[in-house]
């Protein structure tokens, strides 16, 4: 299992919403190449990213940001908000991106998420964002009819590299990790998923050691990394241990 930490991008800082809300930011970081650094130190082996102004607006907005997180660390990085279109996709993939997540355009445009897919295999990862059981689109502000096992289908065949599954419900509030729903989609796909959304404490890394979960290929962390509820080093440990 892969632990990644989140690097969320609001007005070029690091910051948490809470329940996707932009209003409830909470900054972390005035300097995203610190923060990318800090998460190197520790050991991580990802970054997840996210431009959440870009996330709203369908287009990047941090790009500056990302930029000096790239520069920053020798690292692979991933990352969602604002992604829409196959230039946005060469443009990230050509500045050093590893995998770019696709959400919104995934529910808008999937013909375009499957273009991508074949253009650009092991590179592209379709971003599922559950709200009271359906689909949320646009930064979050809009839900569609769709529900994430129902969206996921449609990219059975795609070649997608992942899929990361976040609970919207419970992101950023530090509830815990919708294990159950995370593992109904992980089951009913071959696509690899990544869990999201409310990761709480090392409770929730051992629970993800479980043998039910060993089809996860990792989860994301966001604020418990940052207050310090998650330790990093604790984790990362664990995690290690139990790939022996």
């Amino acid at each position: 299992m892969i632990l990644f930490p989140a690097i969320d991008l609001k007005d070029g800082q690091c910051v948490r919403l809470e329940l996707g809300d932009m209003d409830r930011a909470t900054v972390f970081n005035d300097d995203p190449g610190a923060q990318a650094r800090d998460f190197a130190d520790v050991g991580f082996e990802w970054l997840h990213l996210v431009d959440l102004n870009g996330a709203f607006e369908g287009q990047p907005v941090n790009a500056d940001a990302v930029t000096r997180i790239l520069d920053a660390v020798d690292m692979p990085a991933q990352l969602g908000g604002g992604i829409r279109d196959m230039a946005t996709i060469e443009m990230w993939l050509g500045r050093g991106i590893a995998r770019v997540i696709l959400g919104t355009v995934a529910v808008r445009d999937p013909d375009l998420v499957r273009h991508a897919c074949k253009a650009f295999p092991g590179q592209i990862v379709v971003g599922i964002d559950a709200k009271g059981g359906k689909v949320a689109i646009e930064g979050w502000a809009e839900a569609s009819e769709l529900t994430a096992i129902e969206l996921a289908a449609k990219f059975e065949d795609a070649g997608a590299a992942a899929i990361i599954y976040t609970d919207v419900d419970r992101d950023g509030i530090l509830k815990g990790i919708n294990v159950s729903a995370t593992l109904a989609l992980a089951n009913s796909t071959s696509i690899p998923v990544i869990a999201s959304g409310g990761l709480a404490s090392i409770d929730d890394i051992s629970r993800l050691l479980k043998p039910d979960c060993a089809i996860l290929e990792g989860v994301i962390s966001g604020r418990a990394l940052y207050d310090g509820r998650l330790d990093a080093a604790e984790a990362l440990a664990m995690i290690a241990a139990a790939r022996k």
